[in-house]
């Protein structure tokens, strides 16, 4: 079979992964990653996901991979594949979880078939949830899962996370934002902020389109215009409910998403 139709490919350091070698990585859970969408080659926001990877590795291990040894790893997986795809960097310590720390961090890159998320628009579950390392996009997140689960039970789509002062941060695999009818409104609390989050806020910017960071309660979505949900697979996805709270579509506000999101170019790595 080859790569252009092989289902998902993987790399350990710039080299196709053999079995032993990934089977070590099957039980760890200490490691962080980040995902994208390539399209003609090509990722937006490259400069965000290496800052991502370069940060975490820092705050995890203490040091980083150079950001061209990344990009090198990155260029050699889209060698192996289509020009539009899903591709995630894994980031570890060969020593695994348990072992002594100290060794230069490894990278696994994977590619997969191109997403482009959900429809919508979406019920979410209000949880009341704090991921631990909030701020870093790290492998040990079963609470994802679970309380996904837990919300299609019920019959919503997906979560929405609330932490104990109230405030909504977060989806699962979701950033939020809201729209008041003239600007953006960006939930302040303890999160991971998404690099599609950090596309729009420079480009909403350059568009000159209003946008603020406050705190966002269940109790203050009726007076609010719109919610969205994003994430690399997507700039918007309309939010229609929060628990018992209905919200507008407010397609005019997922279509201002999309359209700056586009303005953001492809960078090849």
């Amino acid at each position: 079979m080859s790569a252009s139709t092989t289902a998902f490919i993987a790399q350990r350091n710039g080299r196709a992964a053999t079995a032993e070698e990934l089977a070590p990585l099957a039980f760890a859970g200490y490691a962080h990653f980040t995902a994208m969408q390539v399209r003609d080659g090509g990722v937006r926001g490259l400069d965000l996901h290496l800052r991502r990877l370069r940060t975490a590795s820092e705050e995890m291990f203490g040091r980083a991979l150079s950001d061209e040894r990344v990009l090198s790893c990155l260029r050699t997986a889209l060698e192996a594949g289509p020009a539009d795809l899903s591709l995630m960097a894994t980031v570890y310590e060969p020593a695994g979880e348990f072992g002594l720390a100290g060794a230069e961090p490894e990278i696994l890159a994977r590619t997969g078939p191109a997403a482009s998320g959900p429809r919508g628009p979406l019920a979410l579950a209000a949880v009341e949830h704090e991921r631990a390392l909030a701020a870093v996009k790290h492998v040990g997140e079963v609470s994802k899962t679970y309380f996904l689960r837990r919300a299609v039970d019920k019959g919503f789509d997906d979560a929405a996370f609330v932490d104990r002062s109230g405030r909504l941060s977060e989806g699962t695999i979701w950033n939020l934002a809201f729209w008041d009818g003239e600007a953006v409104v960006w939930p302040r609390a303890d999160m991971l902020v998404g690099t599609t989050m950090g596309i729009l806020r420079r480009q909403l910017q350059r568009l000159d389109i209003p946008q603020r960071v406050q705190e966002v309660t269940l109790t203050d979505l009726p007076d609010l215009a719109g919610a969205v949900v994003m994430n690399s697979w997507t700039p918007g996805v309309a939010v229609h409910r929060i628990g018992d709270l209905s919200l507008p579509e407010a397609p005019a506000f997922v279509e201002l998403l999309h359209r700056a999101y586009q303005a953001e170019p492809l960078v090849s790595p």
